[in-house]
């Protein structure tokens, strides 16, 4: 499996990835999938000192990884979001546990202070991930979100650079 920083050639394939997941998964908010146009912009909002970064297995995107800033007021900008996502044909492959493990190294040569990763309690998997590489719980946001007819709660995990 190779680790590289997304291009706007990658956009396609990430839009399919995350799409996916916005139509059958709690693994995102997002209600309406992205066109193209979309992705390309969110990938463009995120080169510099955040960044996107993609797993390739035999020679496909299995999955991409993103560093988001936090909030927008300026005293939080040492703090970052993250956000992975991997194709449902490449689970268990250790796709998430490389883009993780690339992704606090990456947000700890670039500076940063903290990583926040907000998960919807019924992405277990995506709690044990974030767990097997150094997150902490921090809390519980109780039914903040809305999908599919159902209440989700949200996890707050923690790592500390």
């Amino acid at each position: 499996m190779e680790i590289r920083n997304a291009t706007l050639a990658d956009a396609e394939r990430l839009m399919s990835i995350y799409n996916h997941e916005v139509e059958h998964s709690t693994a995102t908010f997002d209600l309406v999938p992205r066109t193209l146009d979309e992705q390309r912009a969110w990938i463009t909002d995120r080169l510099g000192a955040l960044g996107v970064i993609v797993a390739e297995h035999d020679g496909r995107v299995v999955g991409f990884a993103s560093l988001s800033p936090y909030r927008n007021r300026p005293a939080y900008n040492t703090s970052v979001e993250n956000s992975i996502y991997v194709d449902e044909a490449a689970r268990g492959l250790g796709v998430g546990k490389a883009l993780l493990t690339e992704l606090i190294e990456m947000a700890r040569a670039r500076g940063f202070h903290t990583i926040l990763a907000f998960i919807a309690s019924t992405e277990q998997a995506s709690e044990a991930l974030h767990l097997s590489c150094g997150f902490e719980v921090t809390g519980r946001q109780r039914e903040v979100g809305r999908k599919f007819g159902r209440w989700l709660d949200v996890t707050v995990m923690q790592y500390m650079l």
